[in-house]
């Protein structure tokens, strides 16, 4: 089965959305979320991109491009509306982990970025979430930012600058 990576049609949005706020029934943060994300993109201030798979939509990763999008709150090392960006939302259905396809949404992401003139993205991780932290290590994410405690978890974040 061949992985699509593509930017998020509207379709694509709302089914990764209905599937997010399915899986997580008794949380409302996730109607509220899907609002949100929806809204940047709209608007221009983010770029989701779809892991797509047989004309499902099973993956996603979203590139916040504004200051103004709520999970950076204004946190201007984290996306400035210019040079950097914030990874954020990277999600793959479970049954599909581990086949590389989380990667290959970061590579469009990233390619992307590069094409739009971006020099550094940033990403953030749960500090309990030791294996995240390898795998974004390893996708050469190694320059700690900062770290805060969001939610009452502390989340490190970390950047990559591209050469």
């Amino acid at each position: 089965m061949q992985m699509l990576y593509r930017i998020a049609t509207k379709d694509d949005l709302e089914r990764l959305w209905q599937k997010n706020i399915k899986k997580n029934p008794n949380d409302p943060r996730w109607a509220r979320w899907r609002e949100e994300y929806i809204s940047y993109n709209q608007k221009g201030m983010a770029v989701t991109f779809a892991g797509v798979l047989e004309g499902e939509p099973i993956g996603e990763v979203t590139l916040l491009l504004s200051p103004a999008c709520g999970a950076i709150e204004g946190r201007l090392a984290l996306a400035d509306g210019h040079s950097i960006g914030n990874v954020n939302a990277l999600r793959v259905e479970k049954k599909w982990r581990g086949r590389g396809y989380s990667s290959g949404l970061v590579r469009a992401l990233e390619d992307y970025a590069r094409a739009r003139g971006l020099k550094e993205l940033t990403i953030g991780v749960d500090a309990p979430e030791t294996r995240n932290i390898a795998i974004y290590l390893h996708w050469g994410y190694d320059k700690f930012v900062m770290a805060q405690e969001e939610d009452g978890d502390l989340v490190l974040y970390y950047k990559k600058s591209f050469a």
